[in-house]
């Protein structure tokens, strides 16, 4: 059923369309899926051969047992305690964990304290330590956690301004990639195809990077009260260059 979680025979025809070349946009649009849905299904069962169906679908039973067998993800487990419904919270971290996965990021879990070690961590997913190490190198990454020293322990934080890091670091790669690719349109030439088409990636890119940290900058003082922007302040406008230099070349 569209949107619903894939079935045995939704696996199959993935493995005969990936066998013939097929796009994940495409095989999404012909099982009526987003694009994403394909695209983590396929990457998290890719093995030596390849996407295998019947293996897929042997790990999503897995997965699936082990959401059942584990214990249930709440904050607090009286709903007295701190005015919350146990079975919401849970039904919240579901559905906040699956738009996690959606864009490619491992299985997490929520806390208040945004603070867990790896035995809290296995015992409240239900997967090994080797698995929680390898999620949180990932996430390390992407600057999402922090390791910090618990005695013997390693303990991993989330703080609180944890978005806002995450994009100023995704913005300063972006400006690695955009840098390369006008270098390679140098090297290339302007009047190649190629280098025609490194140059608009380069400078889309470029603009594109230095118009989100401006605004994260903007909107993480107008949220947190931190940093200079001053209450009714409107986000940064864009001054023209920009657009005047992708007419104008670079």
């Amino acid at each position: 059923m569209p949107g619903g979680r894939l079935t045995q025979e939704d696996r199959r025809r993935i493995a005969a369309w990936l066998a013939e070349g097929l796009s994940h946009a495409e095989i999404g649009r012909r099982l009526s899926r987003p694009t994403s849905t394909i695209t983590r299904e396929v990457s998290r069962n890719r093995g030596r051969a390849g996407y295998q169906a019947d293996q897929a679908q042997r790990a999503a039973r897995q997965r699936a047992r082990r959401r059942h067998t584990a214990p249930v993800p709440v904050v607090a487990t009286d709903p007295r305690a701190d005015g919350r419904d146990p079975v919401s919270v849970a039904e919240f971290e579901e559905r906040f964990t699956e738009a996690l996965m959606q864009m490619g990021m491992p299985r997490m879990t929520t806390k208040d304290s945004g603070s867990m070690t790896s035995a809290e961590l296995v015992g409240r997913l239900g997967v090994s330590a080797a698995s929680i190490s390898k999620a949180i190198s990932f996430l390390e990454d992407q600057h999402l956690v922090r390791r910090e020293r618990d005695g013997q322990r390693e303990r991993y934080i989330v703080d609180d301004d944890v978005w806002y890091r995450a994009t100023t670091a995704s913005g300063h790669t972006n400006n690695v990639l955009a840098a390369a690719a006008l270098d390679g349109a140098e090297v290339l030439g302007l009047d190649t195809p190629a280098g025609a088409r490194l140059s608009d990636t380069g400078r889309f890119i470029k603009y594109f990077t230095e118009d989100l940290l401006r605004r994260a900058e903007y909107w993480y003082a107008v949220i947190t009260g931190r940093g200079q922007a001053e209450a009714g302040e409107q986000p940064p406008a864009d001054d023209g260059a920009h657009r005047a230099s992708a007419h104008g070349g670079q």
